[in-house]
């Protein structure tokens, strides 16, 4: 099974550009104009979301189980997430560049999602729910934690309902592109 080169893969994301397995078995590109971002310092948690959340209680924990959050995601009828993919980001978060945010109850995966991370800039990859509200848990934690650090961007590619709830919007990749500059600059991390 073979991967993207890691460098290919950072030298993508920090130029603007993600990969996504197609139909047809290949590798595509994409760079979307406008492009979907999460603002990281005016997102919002609608206060269904807040309940449901403090109803579900779930442990929310970063890192504990990478490649069984990137295989639930690629679970679905239709999915962009090839195994060529799987391997390149199993590979990436070996190198501290990939990372997995899970909502537990016990034991058991109830939502997560799976990104990369480069300087001041995360990059969301996809998220899934085996539970209600475990996806939503992830990302408020996520959310959170990227302000926390003194992230500036949160990048989702595309913006989809479920993101625009939080606040999710989309942006001309001309701004995105001077945003994505400045945040893979900066000197934080997600993990120390």
């Amino acid at each position: 099974m073979s991967a993207i080169e890691p460098r290919v893969l950072i030298s993508a994301y920090c130029s603007g550009i993600f990969p996504m397995g197609m139909e047809n078995g290949r590798l595509s590109w994409f760079s979307p104009d406008p492009r979907g971002v999460l603002p990281i310092h005016d997102y919002h948690v609608p206060r269904t979301a807040r309940a449901e959340l403090k109803k579900n209680g779930f442990d929310v924990q970063m890192n504990r189980a990478f490649g069984q959050v990137v295989r639930a995601c690629a679970a679905r009828r239709e999915t962009w997430i090839t195994r060529e993919i799987i391997s390149s980001y199993e590979l990436l978060h070996k190198m501290g560049y990939a990372h997995s945010i899970e909502a537990w109850r016990g034991d058991e995966l109830a939502g997560g999602l799976y990104g990369v991370s480069i300087g001041g800039a995360f990059f969301g990859e996809s998220m899934f729910s085996a539970e209600s509200g475990g996806s939503k848990a992830a990302l408020i934690w996520l959310m959170d934690h990227l302000h926390e650090r003194g992230f500036l961007l949160h990048d989702t590619q595309w913006t989809t309902p479920h993101l625009a709830m939080f606040g999710g919007k989309e942006i001309p990749r001309e701004e995105y592109l001077r945003l994505l500059e400045r945040a893979v600059h900066l000197p934080v991390k997600l993990v120390d």
